[in-house]
């Protein structure tokens, strides 16, 4: 039984409506304010001047009066007179500062209060063509720096950035870690990016630009896929700017696709780095030589115009310019053609893809006659035996290192493994075995950070040497702490020995860069730096995805660092366009070189003149690590016979002493092959089981000669022998790979039977 409802009293109700009128805003409060003082002031004005016998007698004159009276309230005269009047007019006076300092209060408060919320990101940014950031992580300063610097060239660059953050904190962070040019505007807003009220903050849809960064929370793909997902419903389905994105873990490449949907792109940072590392290991500088090509500040890819190239074959385009270096084709269709073979005749609808330091396209010039056949060396087939590769610590990319050195490896190679304290997961995630016998992997126990447990596996008898660092948040220390202490432990032992090694390290952040202590072979791969900077190259150039697409899908990687002694002849003077003529000769295209010791003492006998000192170097190295990208092919050098050459390789078809190209996991060429590239067989996947991984003591004895390519400082030692068993596993071909469901050409494409599907 319900009683009857009370009415609410009078006084209650005019009380709450009180209430939330001045919870509105300042300006009701101010107006409140405004109500209240006159209805005190004019009143007590009044009565001072209706009892003030000189006061004029008529009405009109009495209210004139009243007006000067009221108006000079502030100024606090004191009235003459009867005591009352003189009380009254002490009282008008601090009832006029009450009102006179209450209103600065709450004007102060209203600006108070307004500043806070500008602070807070809640305005709306009303920028157009600007670049847009959703989501804060390691990379937002690379990204943001290398959008600003891509956009530097026009008169009013903007990137908003949109996290939930502080947007005052994200500012200082920025700002403090970017030297930002003076027409560089950075706008940061806080909110969700996966809420579409948000997004409207930062105007995605008027945005030259949509970057989704990557985070490091365990569920940081899903929520990449929520903010593909918001975007599309801000827009409401319309076509919006190109958006580029990337995923950790290949399980949800194709979700994140299908959710980025026809214009963006989607990268998967594990197999980027994995890919990185396997690329790198016994090639230092090739880590340089990428972020050269990938950040704005040097030498990048390019497309440009070839209509007045149209007819001539593609050895005779790459030696028509003077200030890039041409390595592929880009068809109508937007499909690349890297590294075609010379004879291929370029078309009037092609495009070239070049390496260059801007965009600026020079007049072509022919340079054949700067080509000298007399320095040429003939291409003859490249020759290696099997490799030795010491892996040290374990985390959840050291599956994809194995699979792609698997894929790479020839008959008898080797992979020794010391994941460190933490224990290899059994089983280990799913991972395609290529066929038997291409690679053993041995577990040994022991800690990569104990020198003794190094010493007992001597790594000077390795070809390459791969550090890992653990995954971030999975124990007290920073993930690069083990990985400096790692190095610091392997840099001992090349003093002792007087070798140096070559180590390929895996940081997490790109502050620990300098604190590495690096040996002359060695390098550095900071995790998600070059995925943020090939972001904002597709982001900057969607067009360049698939070009990106086809360099980092090659088994082994497009990019190489080869000896000059397969190209040139040791101690020739020579000019880089005949370098370019001797690439092209081995289906190669060559884009810069890595210099390497001193110049030899006396130039060739082919000079007309011996004495002739050696030309300064015109074209230094970025890094101070040797490597340099497109040099003026006109240039002559004296090339040393330590020196290397970069070079893009082609995929189409391996030497006769290598093994077959299989794919490595999310290669997306392997469904779309290059005309003479065969598609790999389908296969079936398991997961490695404790059996599969042999330890040291299952391993018998096998007499093994150094690493030709390590370093000798000294007379090197005798080496211990080398263990090696057959691998019994059967053999088990590759699987066919797939793109992802909107076809779009982005690196990183999901495998059938890729090492992160369950």
């Amino acid at each position: 039984m319900t009683g009857r409802r009370r009415p609410t009293p009078l006084r209650d109700r005019a009380r709450y409506r009180f209430d939330s009128t001045l919870a509105r805003s300042t300006g009701v409060l101010m107006g409140w304010l405004s109500v209240c003082c006159l209805g005190v002031v004019v009143p007590v004005s009044a009565l001072l001047v209706w009892t003030d016998p000189g006061s004029p007698h008529s009405f009109t004159g009495r209210l004139l009066i009243v007006w000067r009276t009221s108006a000079e309230t502030l100024r606090l005269n004191g009235v003459n007179g009867a005591p009352l009047r003189m009380l009254l007019s002490a009282l008008l006076g601090v009832i006029a500062l009450l009102c006179v300092s209450t209103l600065i209060g709450v004007i102060t408060t209203g600006l108070g209060d307004r500043l806070t919320e500008l602070r807070r990101g809640r305005s709306t940014v009303l920028e157009r063509r600007h670049a847009v950031v959703l989501g804060w992580s390691d990379q937002v300063f690379t990204v943001v720096g290398e959008l600003l610097a891509a956009r530097a060239g026009r008169s009013r660059e903007v990137v908003a950035v949109l996290a939930p953050r502080d947007p005052a904190e994200m500012d200082e962070e920025l700002r403090a870690a970017l030297a930002l040019p003076g027409s560089a505007r950075l706008v940061c807003r806080t909110g969700s990016p996966s809420d579409p009220r948000a997004l409207d903050v930062v105007a995605p849809h008027d945005a030259a630009s949509v970057l989704v960064l990557p985070v490091e929370d365990a569920d940081a793909d899903t929520r990449v896929v929520r903010v593909l997902l918001a975007l599309r419903a801000q827009s409401g389905g319309a076509s919006g700017p190109p958006v580029v994105a990337a995923v950790r873990d290949a399980r949800y490449l194709p979700a994140a696709r299908l959710a980025a949907g026809p214009r963006g792109t989607v990268l998967e940072t594990e197999l980027t780095t994995a890919r990185l590392l396997v690329q790198s290991a016994g090639s230092p500088g090739l880590t340089a030589a990428l972020r050269d090509l990938l950040d704005f500040a040097g030498a990048e890819f390019h497309v440009r115009d070839a209509s007045g190239l149209a007819g001539l074959t593609f050895g005779d385009a790459a030696l028509r310019f003077d200030d890039c270096a041409v390595v592929g084709l880009l068809a109508p269709d937007g499909r690349p053609v890297l590294t075609p073979p010379a004879e291929t005749v370029v078309a009037a609808t092609d495009r070239l893809v070049v390496v260059a330091h801007d965009d600026t396209a020079a007049a072509p010039v022919d340079l054949r006659a700067h080509v000298d056949p007399t320095a040429v060396l003939p291409p003859t087939p490249r020759t290696g035996g099997p490799a030795r590769t010491l892996l040290l610590g374990w985390n959840r990319r050291a599956p994809l290192v194995v699979h792609l050195l698997r894929a790479a490896a020839r008959p008898g190679s080797v992979l020794d493994i010391v994941p460190g304290p933490d224990p290899v997961p059994e089983p280990v995630p799913p991972v395609v075995f290529p066929p038997s016998g291409h690679l053993d992997v041995v577990l040994h126990p022991g800690d990569p950070v104990r020198p003794d447990d190094l010493r007992s596996l001597d790594p000077f008898r390795y070809d390459s040497v791969l550090v890992l660092g653990p995954d971030a948040h999975t124990g007290p220390e920073r993930p690069d702490d083990r990985t400096l202490l790692t190095l610091l432990t392997l840099r001992s032992l090349e003093e002792e020995r007087g070798r140096a090694l070559p180590v390929v390290a895996e940081l997490s952040d790109p502050r620990s860069r300098p604190l590495a202590p690096l040996g002359p072979a060695s390098d550095a791969v900071v995790r998600g730096e070059l995925t943020a900077l090939l972001m904002t190259q597709i982001a900057h150039n969607p067009a360049l995805a698939p070009v990106f697409e086809e360099v980092f899908a090659t088994r082994g990687g497009a990019l190489a660092l080869r000896p000059v002694t397969e190209y040139l002849l040791p101690g020739r003077e020579a000019s880089f366009a005949t370098v370019v003529s001797a690439a092209l000769a081995r289906g190669e295209c060559a884009i810069g070189y890595r210099a390497h010791g001193p110049a030899p003492a006396h130039p060739a006998p082919a000079h007309p003149d011996p004495a002739r000192p050696r030309p300064a170097d015109p074209d230094p190295a970025r890094h101070g690590d040797g490597v340099r990208l497109c040099p003026r092919a006109s240039r002559r050098r004296l090339w040393n016979a330590e020196d290397e050459i970069l070079v893009l390789t082609s995929p189409r078809s391996p030497s006769a002493d290598e093994p077959s190209p299989d794919p490595a996991p999310g290669d997306a060429r392997a469904s779309h092959p290059h005309p003479a590239t065969e598609q790999a067989p389908a296969t079936r996947t398991r997961d490695i089981q404790p059996s599969d991984i042999q330890t040291s003591a299952t391993r018998t004895p096998n007499p093994r000669t150094p690493n030709p390519r390590t370093p000798n400082l000294q007379a090197p030692d005798t080496q211990a022998p080398d263990v090696r068993t057959e691998d019994t596993q059967a053999p088990n071909p590759l699987p066919r790979m797939r793109r992802g469901q909107d076809g779009s050409g982005a690196p990183g494409a999901t495998p059938e039977g890729d090492p992160h599907t369950p």
